[in-house]
């Protein structure tokens, strides 16, 4: 007999995979130019060239043992050290290899993050807007994910009703900044208040609260915005990031989890989680990718596209007279939509060949999401097509 959970979970299927499966059925019929797909967070940049160079020099010139053989559970020793380095020099921290764990993205960084810090019982709380695949990485380790309702109108931390959720049994905080849906990243005030608010709930509880910072969008930050780098303003955070959105190499996943140095048990972290590995069927991401990337830290795909998508959107649909906070990074944007239901919004969307998220599974009905992770010219096409969805539909 096959699991009776996973089969309930058919009937669950993430809203975006749907949004963006019928976007590909519908581009099948039309041609893929005509379908104006903002549903699914899949980078559109170019690869760097020099990303590529390094991968054809090492397939030329490496051993082949090397490039192609089993790496140590928690990556690659040089590979963990060049990226401690790395983060030391670009946050001022002081990490070594041994507070690095690799893994497969920031998803297996999250995964593994949320199972060396709690128990079966335990709880985790998120704010929302929030990635709807955190309900999957939290509750499926047995821990419990707890849900702060959005503050709207900026999208920052909503701080009366976190502590009004903060208890004895929670364990562990997980933030996303900057944020997908929202695009908001957290100033360095919420920072701050949220790091006060911790330390004062630790010694108040006697136990340990964690951060886990999933920040696969850390490098896409737009021009003067505040972006603080969270382990410096709280001891015990777990920094889970990707190269997926940096280098534009989703399909690779290539990540890791970060464990501050002044943590709790900072040292038995990354080895804890190799042995969390055992038991979840991770056992390292490919050796290739490990040493590529190690060799081009810092470098990142021409992530100015994005903002300038973004400029594009915004100022759109504001002018059509959607509210909107504005992002501060990432390549999402999350307006209210113009009816309370978010979901017959988008589906009437899709009358005019725009695939939109509606953002009830983010936590926030009534708004939406556009991954707007497409060609520029592109952007500047689906105006034409937005125009034409709210005069229709929202001002006859």
């Amino acid at each position: 007999m096959v699991s009776q959970k996973y089969k309930d979970m058919l009937g669950a299927k993430s809203v975006i995979r749907q949004m963006s499966e019928w976007a590909t059925k519908r581009a099948e019929e039309i041609g893929k130019d005509n379908v104006f797909d903002f549903s699914l967070g899949n980078p559109s940049v170019p690869v760097p060239q020099e990303f590529t160079d390094k991968v054809i020099e090492l397939m030329r010139d490496r051993d082949v043992m090397e490039l192609h053989g089993y790496s140590q559970s928690q990556g690659i020793p040089s590979v963990r050290a060049k990226f401690a380095d790395y983060l030391n020099k670009t946050f001022g921290m002081n990490y070594t290899a041994e507070h690095i764990f690799m893994t497969t993205g920031a998803a297996g960084a999250v995964a593994h993050a949320v199972r060396v810090i709690t128990e079966p019982g335990d709880e985790v709380i998120t704010f929302a807007p929030f990635f709807p695949e955190y309900n999957h990485y939290i509750n499926q380790s047995g821990a419990i994910l707890k849900v702060v309702p959005a503050d709207t109108q900026s999208f920052q931390i909503n701080f009366e009703e976190f502590e009004k959720i903060i208890n004895p049994k929670t364990m562990a905080i997980l933030i996303n900044t900057p944020n997908n849906p929202s695009g908001i990243v957290y100033s360095t005030a919420t920072i701050e208040k949220l790091a006060a608010i911790l330390n004062e709930k630790q010694k108040e509880y006697g136990h340990d609260i964690f951060i886990i910072s999933d920040e696969p969008y850390r490098d896409i930050v737009f021009e003067g915005v505040d972006a603080p780098y969270i382990s410096k303003f709280y001891d015990n955070t777990l920094s889970c990031y990707s190269f997926a959105k940096s280098l534009s190499i989703p399909g690779e996943r290539l990540g890791y989890v970060a464990a501050n140095p002044k943590c709790t048990d900072s040292e038995l972290i990354s080895v804890m989680c190799a042995q969390i590995s055992r038991g979840i069927g991770h056992n390292c991401p490919a050796s290739l990718m490990q040493i590529a990337v190690a060799e081009v830290l810092g470098l990142t795909a021409d992530l100015s596209v994005y903002e300038k998508n973004m400029e594009l959107l915004y100022n759109e649909l504001t002018s059509l007279g959607f509210e909107c906070v504005k992002p501060g990074g990432t390549f999402y944007i999350f307006p209210k939509a113009l009816e309370e239901d978010s979901v017959a919004f988008c589906q009437k969307a899709m009358k005019y060949d725009l695939v939109l998220v509606p953002g009830d599974s983010f936590g926030c009905p009534g708004y939406f999401r556009m991954a707007y992770c497409v060609e520029t010219q592109k952007v500047e096409r689906s105006l034409a097509a937005l125009r034409r969805f709210v005069e229709n539909e929202y001002r006859k």
